[in-house]
Order: structure tokens, then sequence, then C-alpha cells
């Protein structure tokens, strides 16, 4: 999987975000077992203390878990999965209405915007 890291911002918290995204996308399963520390930090070309990081951060938010001596998998928490899109859904309206109230458009117009948007891609 290719990994694009933007300069600025922390690494771990980059990886932090694309895993999410991935968690979130289906692109990990719930209960996927995922990649050793090792394997996921070369794939990144990062330094595995980096990704042992970023994974300790999604194993606090319980996105994973560990099984001793079997690896970090993706959680099967329903509730936990539904949260994340609900919260990725907020943080992208937000960035969404944002941007469209700078360039002058009401709630209400951002609204019917949104529903045409969603009428003409069924």
């Amino acid at each position: 999987m290719e990994w694009n890291f933007k300069n600025g911002i922390p690494i771990y918290t980059q990886i932090v975000d694309e895993l999410t995204m991935r968690i979130a996308s289906g692109q990990y399963s719930p209960g996927d077992k995922l990649e050793s520390v090792r394997d996921l930090a070369m794939d990144a070309g990062v330094n595995p203390n980096t990704m042992q990081r970023a994974l300790a951060e999604l194993e606090r938010r319980g996105l994973v878990f560990s099984e001793r001596t079997s690896g970090r998998f993706v959680t099967k928490d329903e509730n936990t999965l539904k949260e994340l899109h609900e919260e990725l859904a907020g943080k992208y309206f937000e960035e969404l209405t944002d941007k469209l109230r700078k360039i002058g458009m009401s709630g209400e117009e951002i609204a019917s915007a949104v529903k045409k948007w969603l009428e003409g891609i069924r």
C-alpha cells in the first residue's frame, strides 16, 4: 500500500490517520490481523518505533487490539466502528461547511447544495 507523508505534520499522526481511514473504509475488515510493526514500518519507510507509537495510539482509541503472541487485530466492536464513521463524517462536514461558508454560502444554501449533489449522483 502506498504511503504519502506531508511535511510539517508528525509522521506518527499521519500513520494514525491513514490506518484509521483504512479501517473506516473497510480496507482492513473487523477482526483482520495487521501486519507486524516491522513489516508495516518497512512498507511505510519509517522507523519501527514510529510505527509502534502510531499503533499504540490506535489501540488507545479502541480501533485495534493486541492478543499476546498473536499480534494486533482490527476491532470487531460494531459500536466503535459506527462511532468512527460518525466522527470522520463530522470532521469532513466541518471542513466542507467551513470552506463553503468562506465563499459566502449560508447554512440553508449548503444544505440545498448537498441535497442536489446527492440527488444527482444516484
